[in-house]
């Protein structure tokens, strides 16, 4: 079985349960803040696993520039609209929208990487992104309630949030997929793109910080936690993962199976929520799982 494909897969099981573990920190301290914060110990994270492992060696001059933009496109701007949604429209709504992140990047793909899927593939793929968008839509019966599915603020805006979201991941693989051909050690290059996103985001936040009152957030330990373990979980080791998945996969392909999060947080939600998926979600699930077996080739 490809290993850069398992690895995808990998990534969206981490990226499942970062995005649940996220909703209460990202809601209580709000997207920039909670983005931050998380950002500077994963990024701390990295920069000494990659000093200790040798990885860093691998970076050069003329990779620098590139997972610079990478990460302020992926990251930064990815990441901060990603959490922008979820903090306005739960992590349903806001995963259908990410869940374009896929398609994204197959199609530009083919513009700008000259990756040609075969049919098969393809199908999968597409088979992928179609189950996900399904199993979102209707992965909740109509009578359940959870502060999850709770909208705070404009839908239309959280739905946009939730496409720039995808949008920027795309752009952030894309950039990413021909450095880690070229031998970027994986580990480095997710430090690289994760400590220029942080320091965005603090010059970011010390420029609209200024004048406004002083933050009274409750800084709870479980709010401590969850911030720091969907740092660790989605960002440290998920993205991680991604970039392992680009050294030797296709980036349509990387994007697609990574981007079954939304599929792999059904049964999470179905045990912390007690509410039972509809049909629907088990049909996008299944249809998932056999475009997963097309592009793994099972047979």
């Amino acid at each position: 079985m490809p290993i850069d494909e398992l690895a995808a897969l990998g990534a969206s099981l981490c990226f499942a349960v970062a995005g649940l573990l996220a909703v209460e920190p990202s809601r209580v301290l709000g997207a920039i803040r909670f983005n931050r914060i998380r950002m500077l110990v994963i990024s701390v994270l990295l920069l000494t696993v990659s000093w200790f492992s040798g990885g860093i060696d691998t970076l050069s001059m003329d990779v620098l520039p590139v997972l610079v933009i990478s990460g302020l496109v992926g990251i930064f701007l990815g990441d901060t609209f990603l959490f922008a949604g979820l903090r306005r429209v739960g992590p349903r709504r806001n995963a259908v929208m990410f869940a374009l992140n896929a398609p994204l990047t197959a199609i530009a793909g083919i513009f700008f990487l000259d990756e040609l899927l075969s049919f098969p593939v393809f199908l999968g793929c597409l088979f992928v992104t179609s189950g996900v968008m399904i199993a979102i839509a209707y992965g909740r019966r109509p009578s359940a309630s959870s502060h999850w599915e709770a909208v705070h603020g404009s839908l239309p805006l959280g739905l946009l949030f939730g496409f720039l979201a995808a949008a920027g991941q795309a752009g952030g693989i894309l950039l990413s997929k021909p450095l880690m051909e070229q031998g970027v050690d994986p580990v480095a290059g997710s430090a690289v793109r994760v400590a220029i996103a942080a320091l965005a985001l603090f010059i970011i936040y010390g420029w609209t910080a200024r004048g406004t009152a002083k933050d009274h957030s409750v800084w709870t330990r479980t709010i401590i936690l969850k911030t720091i373990g969907s740092g660790v979980i989605g960002m440290g080791v998920g993205m991680t993962l991604v970039m392992f998945a680009l050294t030797g996969g296709e980036a349509g392909i990387v994007s697609t199976l990574s981007s079954a999060a939304p599929v792999v947080m059904l049964p999470i939600l179905w045990v912390t929520s007690q509410e039972r998926p509809a049909l629907g979600a088990w049909i996008g699930a299944l249809i998932v799982f056999f475009g997963t077996a097309l592009i793994l080739n099972l047979g």
